[in-house]
């Protein structure tokens, strides 16, 4: 192999390598946005859990409803 042939080669892998390294990073940085959506939305959810709990445990628990009579049984 002559060295022409050689640095055509090498050029030739430098550009698949490079053409590679961008496809890696495009995925990584579609990955990293969905990581961030899914920490958002998490939080958000954790914030609604704790509003849940924090209102369950105000609020009245295993109450009759208010049509129940128990003089009519």
């Amino acid at each position: 192999m002559t060295s022409e042939e050689q640095i055509a080669r090498l050029e030739e892998l430098a550009y698949f390598q490079e053409k590679l390294l961008s496809q890696l990073n495009d995925a990584l940085t579609g990955q990293q946005k969905q990581i961030d959506t899914l920490e958002k939305r998490l939080a958000e959810l954790e914030e609604n859990v704790t509003t849940l709990l924090d209102a369950s445990q105000d609020g009245p628990v295993n109450t009759l409803p208010p049509h129940y009579m128990p003089e009519r049984y």
